[in-house]
């Protein structure tokens, strides 16, 4: 085995080693929160029952609102939920730049959404509210021009580089040997090819694909071998490298709902309302067999005395000696005395805290606004954005940024979006979200306008001149931004300037012509009154 190999799977068992807690925490809250993935350290068989001991959904539900509600309202597919800008606010004014960053993210929009994205940012978003941590990768490919798919997070083992940001990815995963011998032919190495002699076609065999940044390499060379990031695949029981390749952009997208300092996974939802979850779980199983021994009571039955031991569950029957009760041969139920209102009632507020913990309670609020006005849903949502804006800018700066720049450039270099106007490679953009989610983030900033514009406008009555500080059209071009208002509706600041020139024009125009038919009407009367002036000086006939 070459050194490469050697050093590539003792890192392997160092992430494995490094992970192997978490892994105990991600299956233990999968049990209760996410039963078709909590296969973490344990193997499932495809069709096996999940596990019977789980007595209340609350959890499972809470995570698909929380999924479903990031999906809705940070990347949902039916609206644009982000924008291109360019840093430089002057080239932002061309016209063509303009046009050129609409065009990139129209394409983007057409392409994300019409492969299989929508699909997998959704087990993305669920695995992040149940784990914490969760893994999608992006490909190429000839028929959807992109192809993203949601890695089960048991695969997956992560580090970071001295800035945090998930740099290196360990796959680790399983394919029968046909599968691996339809994928790599020969190259799979000596195990694949005698299973396949031994049409062992299923037979199952361990592969890791490890992608990290290659530190030596010629960016002239436009090979796979000479990428920034370089991507290897390995057959794990002979130590045998199938292939290399590499890649210009890190392919793997790693968000972490929250994160701990000194830590590199995350952690999520769930892990936070583990102990309530797990409470809750006992309670309702308590409170199930309260109610049981309630509605079909045990029963005490005549005999020569009570036989041990005592049974208290549902119809259970319980014998007793005919002496001890005065030889009455009665059947009777066994009274417990059970208080399953007190029960359920300390189950709601279990149920409460973790809805809160999984910010249910946020989305149906966002999903009623319809019904409240915007002020109403500003005040209700705005405490609630406090809490979930660290994990909204974590989300934006792990998984929507690096998407949106890889897709951007793989479209750029297919020519599916034009090249830019001018030289514009050295010119760095921006990505603005328009999302409902992140508009919320930026309630408060709204809010500060309007209570200013309120004070202003209080004061301008008695000091008009105060007027003077406002930058209308910026104050509009703010506005719009902070509701989403589609920027087509917005004229920019070219088409204001035309529009007021054309408007002064006018007015000078008017004033020109007010101004001729007021010298006008002002020499009429002047002729007139001089016209009556003559005349009243004019000598009469009788006074010759």
């Amino acid at each position: 085995m070459s050194t490469q190999g050697e050093r590539t799977l003792k890192r392997l068992e160092s992430l494995q080693t490094d992970r192997s807690n978490v892994s105990n925490t991600w299956q233990d809250v999968a049990h209760y929160c996410l039963p078709r993935k909590a296969y973490v350290t344990r193997t499932r068989t495809p069709g096996e029952k999940f596990d019977a001991d789980v007595y209340d959904s609350t959890a499972m539900q809470s995570a698909l609102v929380l999924a479903a509600g990031l999906h809705s309202y940070l990347t949902n597919p039916a609206s644009k939920w982000f924008s291109l800008r360019l840093q430089d606010t002057e080239l932002m004014q061309s016209k063509a730049v303009k046009e050129w960053l609409v065009v990139a993210e129209n394409k983007i929009y057409s392409i994300l959404n019409g492969s299989n994205f929508p699909q997998q940012i959704h087990e993305v978003y669920l695995d992040l509210s149940v784990f914490g941590t969760s893994c999608l990768y992006e490909e190429e490919d000839e028929k959807d021009i992109l192809r993203f798919y949601c890695r089960p997070i048991g695969e997956i083992f992560i580090a970071e580089d001295d800035r945090e940001r998930v740099d290196t990815i360990y796959r680790k995963f399983m394919m029968t040997a046909i599968q691996a011998w339809n994928r790599w032919g020969d190259k799979a190495g000596q195990l694949v090819s005698k299973a396949i002699e031994a049409k062992d076609y299923d037979k199952k065999i361990d592969f890791v694909h490890v992608v990290e940044p290659r530190y030596v390499y010629n960016p002239q060379k436009k090979n796979s071998k000479n990428m920034p990031w370089s991507s290897t695949y390995w057959e794990i029981t002979q130590k045998h490298k199938i292939s290399e390749s590499g890649y210009q952009e890190f392919p793997f997208f790693v968000p972490r709902f929250n994160k701990n300092s000194g830590e590199v996974y995350g952690t999520s939802p769930a892990m936070v309302s583990y102990a309530d979850i797990k409470m809750l779980n006992q309670m309702s199983y308590t409170i199930i067999r309260a109610a049981q021994k309630i509605v079909d009571p045990p029963l005490m039955l005549p005999h020569d005395g009570y036989l041990l031991p005592i049974k208290l569950g549902p119809a259970a029957l319980n014998f007793k000696l005919n002496s001890a009760l005065g030889n009455i041969e009665k059947v009777e139920p066994l009274v417990t005395h059970g208080n399953v209102p007190v029960g359920m009632e300390m189950e709601n507020v279990r149920r409460d805290i973790i809805k809160r913990n999984f910010f249910v309670d946020l989305f149906l609020v966002l999903a009623d606004q319809k019904n409240m006005t915007a002020t109403e849903v500003m005040q209700r949502v705005e405490e609630k954005m406090l809490i979930l804006a660290p994990t909204l800018g974590r989300l934006m700066s792990e998984l929507l940024d690096p998407i949106i720049g890889r897709s951007f450039s793989i479209l750029l270099r297919k020519g599916i979006i034009p090249p830019p106007p001018g030289d514009l490679s050295n010119k760095g953009y921006v990505i603005e979200y328009t999302s409902p989610l992140a508009r919320a983030q930026r309630l408060e900033e709204m809010k500060s306008i309007s209570n200013a514009i309120t004070v202003i406008s209080g004061i301008a009555q008695g000091i008009p001149t105060v007027l003077d500080k406002i930058d209308g059209d910026k104050l509009v071009d703010d506005i719009a931004d902070l509701y989403g208002v589609a920027p087509d509706l917005i004229l920019d600041s070219n088409e204001v300037k035309k529009i007021r020139e054309a408007r002064a024009e006018m007015q000078k125009g008017q004033l020109q012509m007010a101004m001729m038919m007021q010298g006008a009407q002002a020499a009429n009367t002047g002729a007139q009154a001089l016209k009556t002036m003559k005349d009243a000086n004019r000598p009469t006939e009788g006074g010759k």
